[in-house]
């Protein structure tokens, strides 16, 4: 049985149009597990959300492009990930969960059905993080094929990991904005640590999951300085995702709708959000 909530079934359009051609880069597929099951020893079971529920919800929400990127509750199993981007026919990216001995060909197969990153994960209640010797050998074998790290860290890790993210020899990107506490402020080590890598040209962060940085409370505006702090930083290596179908979300459930209205409220700046939805995604996860 699913012990986590399900997303809003009517979330409200966005007061805004978002430009065309935007990219939603943090979004999952969950089962159905006759087809798709989930993994032995997950840390959570999740409410069905296929891909014909995110392709709607993006339709909605004015979405053209998507990353879906791997869960915890799929484990290395990445046939739900692979059929969500065979349906998109191309308009979808992927990242994964691979160790560091994946096979070449496996390796291969997933570049060419549109996976362009793989993802580590540093929070604790999914799982015990990986060392430094695995991160590193993970990228020393996605850095020929032009993928990125994917780094799922929180606010307590984060300041430990900056000195591991500067010897990484290829781009990487923070989710979530570190997962870091708005009710620690601005000036919270971690967020500053955060901002730090506008400095680094590898590193890229999502403004994502304005929820799981908040206090809990929709519509989450705790979460708009960080954005526009972030937004300020770094605009030329930022991305912007829904987190759907918000997995795991610990105080009110997101209204996608929501969600989008909050980055208009963080970057009013009509030019600057073309940059963090349609130009930096397209550039990243290379799709021309």
């Amino acid at each position: 049985m699913p012990d986590c909530l399900p997303p809003l079934e009517h979330p409200r359009r966005p007061s805004q149009a978002l430009p065309p051609g935007a990219w939603d880069t943090h979004c999952h597929v969950f089962g159905p597990p006759e087809r798709f099951p989930y993994a032995e020893g997950r840390s959570y079971t999740p409410p069905d959300a296929p891909f014909e529920r995110l392709a709607a919800l993006h339709r909605h929400i004015g979405v053209k492009h998507a990353v879906v990127v791997q869960a915890a509750c799929h484990g290395a199993d990445h046939r739900a990930l692979l059929d969500a981007l065979a349906q998109s026919q191309g308009r979808y990216r992927g990242v994964a969960v691979i160790a560091p001995d994946i096979p070449q060909a496996e390796l291969l197969a997933m570049h060419a059905a549109g996976v362009r990153g793989a993802r580590l994960n540093f929070v604790p209640h999914l799982g015990t993080p990986p060392d430094a010797a695995t991160v590193l050998a993970l990228a020393d074998r996605i850095a020929p094929l032009g993928w990125h790290l994917c780094l799922h860290v929180d606010g307590a890790s984060l300041p430990g990991l900056l000195p591991l993210l500067k010897r990484l020899p290829l781009p990487y990107v923070v989710d979530h904005m570190g997962r870091v506490q708005a009710a620690r402020g601005l000036d919270d080590p971690a967020f500053r640590g955060l901002l730090s890598l506008a400095a680094e040209p590898a590193a890229w962060v999502k403004i994502s999951g304005i929820d799981r940085i908040s206090q809990g409370k929709r519509p989450f505006h705790d979460g708009l300085p960080f954005m526009r702090a972030l937004a300020d930083a770094m605009p030329q290596r930022l991305l912007w995702g829904s987190d759907w179908p918000h997995p795991n979300v610990r105080g009110d459930m997101p209204d996608d709708g929501e969600v989008v209205d909050a980055l208009f409220l963080a970057v009013p700046d009509a030019a600057l959000r073309h940059r963090i939805l349609v130009d930096n995604p397209a550039q990243l996860y290379e799709f021309a």
